[in-house]
């Protein structure tokens, strides 16, 4: 009899269950402050909290496909109808469904890195092969190269990703630039989880009017502030997205994700507030630790920022490690263009943020 290892497909074997170890942290130790995962420190507001009541006396019924819902973030969106919008378990299963709907073993996706880690996950659990295409460090700031990842694209290539602003360098990539990759034809996923925070205005959105291949995906988990209870969605044309809206598991999103989501687009004062709070928190932090010398901190229309001390001669785990001994979970980040001072911190309640430049500060300067 053969063992069991042998009925997995090849490139299933070895890989582990993806565990945010800073999450598990932060729910084991609920002392310290969440300043690692881009979560809103607000909690739902009063409109979304009077939906999950009223729609969770009805759980005991299916949901149905969300058509309010859909219909809503197409309006939101200047898109016909639901029929451009599908509905995921956060975004984290938009991706998981556009991938398996493209890629067989072997397939290639294009990312620009630094990156979200999503779209490395679900391209490895399917057999493709990620090309990984690093952004160029210059003046101190981590830019698009669009030229590049278009030199990379080869025959096997079956999506290009890019997030809009980029996590976690915090900045915009030109339309002009969007517009020459969605010009390949090739499945351009636009990934604009943070686009709330800088307003639709900087949207890509309006390319799916002209390029079929284009999709933009977004989630409530950031600037709504409703990150556990995933809620993400798609937008694209028709055709593609009732396409692959028939892979999804029936029922992916519950009733009382769907209309808490409803009220959240609906409450556009506790958007507002959320959205105004948060940026001029990143101002705050940014303009307090300007003066650090060394420091290098990289502007962001999100809701994190990303630093780069390395010219300070102190490593940013190093910092991290100071950070978790002060009761603040910061974000480590990997040694990126031989430079070891890197970190990362999420905008947490006006308090936390106090506490997250005092400790840099005592950090760098002390």
């Amino acid at each position: 009899m053969k063992p069991i290892q042998d009925y997995f497909v090849p490139w299933v074997k070895g890989i582990p269950m993806y565990i945010s170890s800073h999450i598990e942290l932060a729910w084991q130790e609920p002392e310290l402050h969440r300043m690692m995962s881009n979560e809103n420190p607000m909690p739902p507001s009063a409109k979304v909290m009077e939906a999950i009541q009223q729609y969770g006396q009805k759980a005991n019924r299916y949901p149905d496909q969300g058509l309010v819902i859909r219909s809503k973030i197409a309006e939101i969106n200047g898109l016909d109808g639901p029929e451009n919008v599908m509905l995921g378990n956060g975004s984290s299963e938009v991706f998981d469904n556009i991938f398996r709907c493209f890629l067989q073993t072997g397939d290639e996706v294009i990312q620009h890195t630094p990156c979200f880690g999503i779209y490395k996950l679900r391209c490895n659990i399917l057999g493709g092969k990620l090309i990984s295409v690093p952004m160029p460090y210059e003046n101190e700031k981590l830019v698009f190269d669009p030229d590049a990842v278009l030199d990379a694209v080869t025959d096997k290539t079956k999506i290009i990703v890019i997030a809009n602003p980029n996590n976690p360098s915090g900045n915009f990539m030109s339309t002009e630039d969007f517009a020459r990759i969605a010009d390949s034809g090739i499945p351009f996923i636009v990934d604009e989880a943070y686009i709330e925070y800088s307003g639709l205005g900087m949207s890509q959105v309006d390319l799916i009017k002209k390029y079929k291949n284009v999709i933009v995906t977004r989630t409530l988990s950031k600037a709504y502030g409703l990150a556990g209870m995933r809620f993400g969605y798609a937008l694209g044309h028709e055709d593609v997205i009732g396409q692959i809206s028939a892979a999804l598991l029936p029922w992916n999103v519950g009733t009382i994700i769907m209309w808490a989501a409803l009220a959240a687009f609906e409450d556009v004062d506790g958007l507002e507030e959320r959205v105004k709070f948060n940026n001029r928190e990143a101002d705050f932090i940014e303009e307090s630790l300007s003066d650090i010398p060394g420091m290098i901190i990289f502007h962001s229309h999100a809701n994190y920022i990303l630093f780069d001390g390395t010219n300070t001669g102190k490593p940013g785990n190093d910092m991290v490690a100071l950070a978790q001994e002060k009761g603040l979970i910061f974000r480590p980040q990997n040694v990126m263009y031989g430079r070891d001072g890197w970190f990362r911190l999420t905008l947490g309640s006006k308090e936390e943020n106090r506490m997250a430049v005092e400790a840099i500060r005592e950090f760098y300067t002390k």
